[in-house]
């Protein structure tokens, strides 16, 4: 472990990443290594409360693999695996169900959300989905875990689960995690109005080709008040300007600042600018995507043994949990 801590992060499989994927999550994670041991894990068990079909599951865990390594998250740094990998944390789950209260799970505003989400499919494991969670951070005795300020009540649901297993058995076994609150950017989507994501069809993936995001780059809206190229623009309310902020050269953001308020450049052609900048940075990273995708088995090696190195503190864990617990 790292003189800083060990950091833990997981992300459902849901395929290949788009932008609000890269800005709000990714980026962190590669940044995170220097300083600390991270373990970042493709959750497949947390997918199936959500999923009526399991088809894609495998090739969607190949394409976040392939995302994650291609923009910098280092297996010799990093532990990288897949979640169901580790079957001591489907033990651990167990366990510490027995000490969270049915009626906090139920009044979680995340879970009266799914259910509305999907009203046809509230299962058990949607339930317990915050246990699973718990289990996941304090199985590798993770002590930081970075979330956005949105997401801290989750975080502060694991803690209290943490203490109430600490208190009854009499132990401090279970590290108490704390927060690493990251500023995680909202990322709209294409349609300038949802956040990004992949089942609005509002995204921009990463791995797309130059053609492709440019064609949905295109379809970017821009400041909805702009009818006409004559019209002057209102930068501050444009998607298309704050995405500007983060891929364009100061000297071009400034500019399009200025000259869109005068009606000096159009729509199209910021959007133009933009696609060129955005294809460009991501070059690299979709040169080193293409060569590590080539061979998919040494990805799955790569998973497997970031899995074998993940039991390994995970097989410790239960030992002192089912310790405490008093498990013969």
């Amino acid at each position: 472990m790292n003189k800083k801590g060990r950091v833990f992060s997981g992300a459902r499989p849901t395929g290949s990443q788009h932008l609000g994927n890269y800005l709000g999550a990714i980026q962190n994670y590669v940044a995170l290594q220097k300083d600390y041991g991270c373990i970042y894990c493709i959750v497949d068990l947390h997918a199936l409360t959500t999923m009526e079909t399991t088809s894609n599951l495998k090739q969607n865990t190949l394409e976040m693999a392939l995302d994650w390594l291609a923009a910098g998250i280092d297996p010799e740094k990093s532990i990288v695996f897949i979640q169901s990998h580790v079957p001591e944390l489907a033990e651990l789950h167990t366990i510490l169900s027995m000490v969270t209260p049915l009626g906090k799970l139920t009044a979680l505003p995340t879970f009266k959300e799914k259910i509305r989400e999907q009203p046809d499919n509230i299962n058990y494991g949607l339930v317990g989905y915050p246990v699973l969670m718990t289990a996941d951070i304090v199985l590798y005795k993770a002590n930081l875990v970075p979330v956005g300020i949105d997401q801290a009540p989750h975080l502060e649901f694991a803690r209290e689960i943490v203490r109430s297993f600490n208190f009854r058995y009499k132990t401090d076994v279970l590290i108490e995690p704390e927060m690493k609150i990251t500023k995680i950017p909202k990322v709209l989507g294409i349609d300038g109005q949802k956040k990004m994501s992949k089942s609005l069809d509002n995204h921009i993936e990463l791995a797309a080709t130059p053609e492709e995001t440019q064609k949905r780059v295109m379809m970017m809206m821009t400041d909805p008040a702009r009818k006409r190229r004559s019209d002057p623009g209102n930068p501050d309310v444009c998607n298309v300007f704050s995405m500007h902020k983060t891929f364009s050269k100061p000297e071009e953001v400034e500019m399009i600042n200025r000259e869109c308020r005068i009606a000096g450049i159009g729509c199209v052609d910021c959007k133009k600018i933009f696609a060129k900048n955005l294809n460009d940075s991501l070059e690299p990273f979709r040169e080193k995507r293409a060569q590590i995708g080539k061979d998919p088995k040494k990805v799955f090696d790569i998973l497997y043994e970031g899995g074998r190195r993940a039991k390994k503190i995970a097989e410790e864990t239960m030992r002192e949990v089912r310790s405490a617990v008093g498990l013969p």
